[in-house]
Order: C-alpha cells, then sequence, then structure tokens
C-alpha cells in the first residue's frame, strides 16, 4: 500500500515523531489533500500538550493546510481532482446544534471532526477533510503564502471585518507578531485609519512599512492615552497573549468602542466603571468557516496582503514548532513537502 510522511505526537506532552504511515482513502463526504505547505501555528500546542478534552493518541498536528485534491469519496459536489484546497479550523458537523450552524467548532457538542485535534491535520503529506471544510485557493496565490492565512490570516481579517468598525474611523493594532503583523495589513487595506501598538521603538518601522499611520510605543507611551489623543479607538485588535497590555489599552477605546480578543491571554482584568462609562465593550473572536477563509485568500490576493513566513521542510517541524513557541520566528512557520 502506498506509503506517506507524517510528523505525529503519541501521548500528550510527547516529542514530534517523523513516522510513515498508509496513505489514506477518503471516505463519503470527504476528500484527500496533497498537502504542499503546512502553516505552524500556537494552537497546536492543544494537541502537542493535550489540553483539548478527550483527545486520542497518535495525532498529527496542522490546521493551516494548502494543496491540490488528489481523491473524493462519495457525495462530494462542488471539488474536483486537481482543485486547490485550503483547511483551516473547522470541525463539529453533528448537524443539529446551534454552535454546528453558526460555524463554531469549540462550542459543536459532538465535536467529531476538527482538523489537526480530534483528526489528523496538515504536518503530514496527505490528509482528509470533509468537503465542507475545504476553501478554494487563488491560482496566484503560493501554498506557502497561502497556508497561514487559514488561521492567523482568517482570524485577523475575518474579526476586523465583523467589528463594526467602518472605513475612516480609528482601529488600533496590539501586537505586532503572527497575528499582529497580518492585522495591521487588512485594517489598513480595509481603510481604517490603523495604529499600531507594540513595546520598543525598533518596530515603528515595520509597522509603518505594513500601513500603520501611527505607532505607539507601549513601553514608553501609555497607549491608551495615546489613543484618546486621537479620539478614542473605534476596535483594538488585540493579537497578544498578554491580560495586562490588554488591560492597558482598554481606556483609549472611544464612545461604543469594543476590544476584539483573537490572543489567547490566561486572563483579562476589566474595570465595569470603564465599560459603563463609554458604553464600551470586550469580545472575543475565533477564525471562521471555509467561506470565511475563502474570503481571506481573495481579499489577500487582492490587495497584497501577503504573511511574513520562514519556511523549512516537513522533516524540521520540531524545530519550526520550538521557534514559533519560543517567539523567534519572523513572523509565522510554514512546512513545505515538496509536493
Amino acid at each position: 500500500m502506498p506509503k506517506m510522511r507524517a510528523i505525529q505526537v503519541s501521548r500528550a506532552g510527547g516529542p514530534f515523531e517523523l513516522v510513515e504511515r498508509d496513505i489514506p482513502e477518503p471516505a463519503a463526504g470527504s476528500a484527500r489533500v496533497k498537502i504542499q505547505a503546512c502553516g505552524i501555528c500556537h494552537s497546536d500546542s492543544i494537541v502537542k500538550d493535550g489540553h483539548f478534552p478527550g483527545l486520542s493518541y497518535p495525532r498529527v498536528p496542522g490546521h493551516e493546510v494548502i494543496g491540490i485534491v488528489d481523491a473524493l469519496g462519495s457525495d462530494v459536489s462542488g471539488w474536483a481532482i486537481g482543485d486547490r484546497a485550503g483547511i483551516g479550523w473547522n470541525g463539529g458537523y453533528c448537524g443539529y446544534c446551534d454552535a454546528c450552524r453558526r460555524g463554531n467548532f469549540f462550542g459543536c457538542q459532538t465535536a467529531t471532526y476538527i482538523t489537526g485535534i480530534t483528526s489528523d491535520g496538515g504536518y503530514a503529506d496527505y490528509t482528509i477533510a470533509r468537503s465542507e471544510a475545504l476553501a478554494h485557493v487563488p491560482e496566484d496565490l503560493p501554498a506557502a503564502d497561502g497556508a497561514p492565512l487559514m488561521c492567523a490570516g482568517v482570524t485577523t481579517y475575518n474579526c476586523l471585518r465583523n467589528s463594526g468598525a467602518r472605513p475612516g474611523e480609528v482601529v488600533a493594532v496590539l501586537g505586532l507578531g503572527g497575528l499582529g503583523h497580518l492585522g495591521v495589513q487588512f485594517a489598513a487595506k480595509m481603510g481604517y485609519k490603523t495604529i499600531a501598538i507594540a513595546r520598543g521603538r525598533d518596530k515603528e518601522a515595520l509597522a509603518r512599512k505594513l500601513g500603520a499611520l501611527q505607532y505607539i510605543d507601549s513601553k514608553a507611551q501609555d497607549p491608551a492615552a495615546e489613543l484618546l489623543k486621537l479620539g478614542g479607538a473605534q476596535v483594538i485588535l488585540a493579537t497578544v497573549t498578554s491580560g495586562d497590555a490588554m488591560t492597558s489599552v482598554i481606556g483609549g477605546l472611544g464612545i461604543n468602542g469594543t476590544l476584539m480578543v483573537i490572543g489567547a491571554a490566561a486572563s483579562l482584568e476589566v474595570s465595569p466603571f470603564q465599560l459603563l462609562s463609554g458604553r464600551r465593550s470586550v469580545k472575543g473572536w475565533y477564525s471562521g468557516t471555509s467561506i470565511d477563509s475563502q474570503d481571506t485568500l481573495a481579499f489577500s490576493v487582492l490587495t497584497g496582503v501577503r504573511s511574513m513566513n520562514e519556511i523549512l521542510p516537513l522533516e524540521r517541524a520540531s524545530e519550526g514548532y520550538e521557534r514559533m513557541m519560543k517567539g523567534d520566528a519572523r513572523f509565522r512557520v510554514v512546512l513545505t513537502t515538496g509536493h
């Protein structure tokens, strides 16, 4: 039987292992994708460290996948062998709970098919995905460029376009890492008055290159006070994983402003007075559905938004993961298979 390479985790907290597996066959309603590129995401630690209830092992992580459909199960429509396809966070499909109908895989009552968590993902030569999970990939978008857009990209883009902010309004992006460097680009291309907030003057040149009209050094300035000088932010996109950093900017929201949280901070302190006095709010946002991913890819090609990536071969997944977890990667790490 034909074989493929895969990087698996055999137990919670265990190491990445390069193994040889049989190439899987798609069941009804599913497709097999020959993987060209897969991004490494901080959320892959859910599998690596066992942070999801009921995980079974061994498991292949990876939910930022770009590849080619090379086999189809029965009852699949809208896809053909040879189509370019992307796979991101997707799952659930119990078909009856409200979470599934709204595309919220984390809230699904069955959580039966979350790519890279409850089903094997993209750290491999091939993967299986339900056809509903596939997003069409523009022909002129290289696989390695597109892979991070399937999670980091759709999370920032989809959050901003659903934030309620209108072109010309102040939108601040807190953090200039793997999520933030995309958030600044999307905000600028959407026509917002984009403000980047990060620690240190050394990041200002990059922020402006990405499209920020103004840069706030949170190490030397009070970011909330600086935002209020601009009339207050309609939206602050919080991409960092520090609750303290998020707390420090809430006071910079304008009337009816919203702190949109996409960074997984352990905790966040919010003053009720700050919320009440300005009708401010704090809202969380996860990535989106396959259609949202498709929209993200199309918008990125149209406007020139690109992820800044370090590219490594599949066999160096462990090295890439460690660079990502330590914050050394600039800004996303992408594994390629050579297909």
